[in-house]
């Protein structure tokens, strides 16, 4: 995702090069990635692409980190069939991309998921994940469906707009100190308007010397001096998710 006010390029990062441990499904009318963890759980995450599409395999490699964990983890494809971004695209016709997939108008995808991790997957307890533009869709989310047990928000832009703070889901927003993305201003101006007017639980954390993307698109094994705030960041996802699902 871009500021608001100024639109600027997400880069793809370090693309991993990843097999995945899940399948994919159909899910009434959108598919999914699909993966579970080896013993059975009645726990499920929402795992919530960013502007490259679900089929990004850093996207598919955080579900199956995620599933290990104890969590069947599925990520729909929020597009619905539509191209993603792609890195070679022209950054000034993005706006125009953007246009016909806001994260904001997913309720009806959310609803199909929901129905069938409660149906198919026997699943009582969900909590939901979202990088970058899924980062907007989940906090969308958690103000939408107090169903939800947590989420996570990962770099996820911050929208400033009086209804964004009356959160129904605990959430953690991760942030990165040099997001040229969003700007640091912004992540703290949405910490205190939380503190003044959420309800729940929730936590900002800024990783400090991190960029746009480095929790998913940046890889911790060929980035040493980024190694422990990728690792930090994933082990507080888990963390948050344990604590309330």
């Amino acid at each position: 995702m871009a500021n608001e006010a100024r639109p600027c390029p997400c880069d793809i990062g370090d693309k991993i090069e990843y097999g995945s441990l899940g399948e994919e499904v159909q899910i009434e009318h959108i598919k999914a990635y699909v993966v579970k963890p080896k013993a059975p759980t009645d726990k499920a995450l929402i795992i919530i692409q960013d502007i490259f599409g679900w089929q990004l395999p850093n996207t598919r490699y955080m579900a199956d980190m995620l599933a290990s964990n104890g969590y069947i983890a599925v990520c729909p494809d929020f597009f619905i069939g539509k191209e993603p971004w792609s890195p070679s695209n022209d950054w000034s016709g993005f706006e125009q991309w953007l246009e016909d997939k806001k994260p904001t108008n997913i309720n009806k995808e959310v609803d199909a998921v929901l129905k069938y991790l409660k149906g198919q997957c026997g699943v009582s307890r969900i909590g939901v994940v979202g990088f970058c533009w899924g980062g907007v869709a989940t906090h969308y989310i958690s103000l939408q469906y107090p169903e939800i047990k947590a989420g996570v928000s990962v770099y996820g832009i911050v929208r400033e707009k009086e209804d964004r703070y009356d959160l129904k889901s605990p959430t953690f927003f991760i942030f990165a100190e040099n997001d040229f993305v969003i700007p640091l201003d912004q992540v703290r101006a949405l910490e205190e308007k939380l503190k003044e007017k959420c309800t729940v639980d929730f936590q900002v954390k800024i990783f400090p010397n991190q960029t746009h993307g480095f929790v998913h698109r940046k890889r911790e094994d060929i980035n040493e001096p980024d190694r422990r705030y990728i690792q930090e960041a994933r082990q507080d996802m888990i963390n948050w998710l344990n604590k309330y699902i």
